[in-house]
């Protein structure tokens, strides 16, 4: 089963407000308090709560596959079990195998590409009639998995591009959701992501922050479109007031009304999960913000990069010369 790791007690974050030469400020602490619903949780499925529209999302991809897709799922689960493979293992081949092939054993592929993992016969795979026998291609596919070095301790899509070698290593993320919800219908595994009702890994700086987060991560592999709101396409800002709309706040359209007026103001140093962060041609002009994503902590931060990239997680340079002094902290 997927490995599961409570906090012995949560933290809430005391956010205090004030306002500074006309500036609005947040100064945040931590205080340990027993029972609230704010807990650091490890979810190797990465995709939890359900209740912040994982399984809507896995539900809604699921009902639009296939017999043939379906079947393919089915087999996936099955040759899992009888390997003894925990349902992280069926996760991550099922989300390979929607994106390289649609679930669906081709007979044609980029180059020599061929079958449900497009696995290639000149790199070693195995036979073209072989790796279109999707008994085989199954089980060539969790004896590569298994050779990943640590793979059962990272997020489900980045295993499968460990397996892969895709030049779009980020676009496996995108069935994450179905792949877990499907593993939980056919495969009867209870709260596949193994997140429960938690806020994820991380400490969340506002209210509204783990609503916000949770939608963002959910659209991770969508491509960027300048001016995109979704659903399946997405700008910098475009995701960010959506993911904030979901949780009841309103924030600005663009990067840098976001920055001026999309809430409260802090060290961008000190920013936690859910707050936002920008960076300008101008680090001194707000005017001149042009782009923007939400910090994950760890010295992470999610955000939907330029043309022809994916939402993303990337790592924050916080000596960079157009990060923004400020950090933003909406619905504070």
């Amino acid at each position: 089963m997927l490995k599961i790791v409570l906090a012995v007690t949560a933290v809430v974050v005391v956010i205090a407000v004030a306002v500074v030469n006309g500036v609005q400020t947040a100064v945040s602490g931590s205080t340990p308090v027993e029972g609230m619903n704010i807990r650091s949780v490890g979810c190797n499925a990465s995709i939890g709560p359900w209740e912040g529209g994982g399984e809507e999302r896995g539900r809604g991809d699921a009902s639009r596959l296939s017999g043939e897709q379906r079947k393919t799922v089915g087999m996936i689960i099955s040759i899992g079990q009888e390997l003894k493979l925990p349902p992280l293992a069926w996760q991550i081949a099922i989300q390979a195998g929607m994106t390289e092939s649609g679930l669906r054993s081709l007979d044609y592929g980029d180059r020599d590409s061929l079958g449900i993992f497009q696995m290639r016969p000149s790199m070693g795979w195995g036979t073209p009639q072989q790796v279109t026998d999707p008994d085989y291609a199954i089980r060539k596919f969790y004896a590569v998995l298994l050779n990943v070095p640590g793979w059962e301790d990272q997020r489900p899509g980045d295993s499968a591009q460990d397996v892969e070698r895709s030049a779009y290593p980020d676009r496996y993320h995108r069935w994450e959701a179905m792949a877990a919800f499907m593993i939980g219908e056919l495969g009867d595994v209870p709260d596949p992501a193994g997140c429960g009702a938690s806020a994820g890994n991380f400490l969340v700086a506002s209210g509204a922050a783990s609503t916000a987060i949770e939608f963002t991560r959910q659209q991770l592999g969508e491509p960027y479109l300048w001016g995109g709101n979704g659903p399946d396409a997405w700008d910098c800002s475009g995701i960010l007031v959506k993911a904030f709309g979901a949780a009841g706040v309103k924030i600005p359209r663009v990067a840098n009304d976001q920055y001026m007026s999309g809430g409260a103001h802090l060290p961008v140093r000190e920013a936690k999960a859910g707050d936002l962060i920008f960076w300008a041609t101008n680090p001194a002009n707000p005017v001149t913000v042009h782009h923007v994503g939400m910090y994950l902590g760890n010295d992470q931060y999610i955000h939907a990069p330029q043309t022809g990239d994916v939402v993303k997680i990337s790592k924050i340079n916080w000596d960079y010369y157009e990060l923004m002094p400020l950090a933003v902290r909406p619905g504070v």
